[in-house]
């Protein structure tokens, strides 16, 4: 998917890129690349790649959920950005805050921020569970995002409980999402949350499968949640 056929496959799905949003994806391109030589960011960098699988691919979840009807966004384990970036580069009212265990990953994301003139972004160098726990942050968000960060029943546990009573977890998923779900319903439950809406869809050009799912989160999420870093992992709530 070359620039062109990015900006036209937005277009089809009623988001119109300005001059300034395709610059900023041109620059987020060009210093991804150039950081990844330093500090291992992707895997992919080809120009056809980065915009499919990295921008269209974060940006596809506002196909299915309205980023408009909200303000802030959490993004656990953002890596390079993906998918709250693009998603913010598109809808710039968001306030979107992005926690990530790797400091030379924060150092490159204030980079960009910078560069890419972001505003109302926060770049916090933390663990997930840790961060969940600090009461700054923990059941303050109107979204909370992941891609490709851990498994749905461990995701769950990171995720929901920033999350605000009324506000939503989104978790985009690859092929494997429906059994990810199946393991997860008993923390879902737990953490205070319900599946709203399902979606399955396909990458266009690769037609690899995509599952978006949205939550809701109905009830407070119980105190102990999330458990120290590592537990999630170790032992998912089953």
């Amino acid at each position: 998917m070359n620039e062109q056929q990015f900006i036209e496959a937005l277009s089809k799905q009623g988001i119109e890129l300005n001059e300034r949003q395709i610059a900023q994806f041109k620059k987020y391109f060009e210093l991804l690349v150039e950081w990844n030589e330093k500090m291992n960011l992707t895997a992919i960098t080809d120009l056809e790649g980065v915009y499919l699988k990295h921008f269209y691919d974060s940006i596809s979840a506002s196909f299915y959920f309205d980023f408009t009807k909200v303000n802030s966004v959490c993004d656990v384990g953002a890596g390079a950005g993906f998918p709250s970036l693009p998603i913010k580069i598109c809808f710039p009212h968001l306030h979107v805050t992005i926690v990530d265990s790797l400091n030379k990953r924060i150092s490159f994301l204030n980079h960009l921020s910078e560069q890419l003139q972001l505003e109302n972004v926060e770049f916090v160098h933390a663990r997930a569970e840790e961060f969940g726990q600090n009461t700054k942050y923990r059941e303050s968000f109107d979204v909370v995002t992941a891609r490709a960060v851990a498994r749905l029943s461990v995701l769950s546990e990171l995720c929901l409980p920033l999350v605000k009573q009324g506000g939503y977890f989104v978790a985009l998923k690859a092929a494997a999402g429906p059994d990810e779900l199946k393991d997860a319903k008993k923390a879902i439950t737990t953490l205070g949350a319900s599946l709203k809406e399902e979606f399955a869809y396909l990458l266009p050009v690769e037609e690899s499968e995509r599952t978006l799912y949205i939550f809701d989160k109905i009830k407070q999420t119980p105190k102990k949640y999330p458990r120290k870093p590592g537990i999630p992992n170790k032992t998912p709530i089953q």
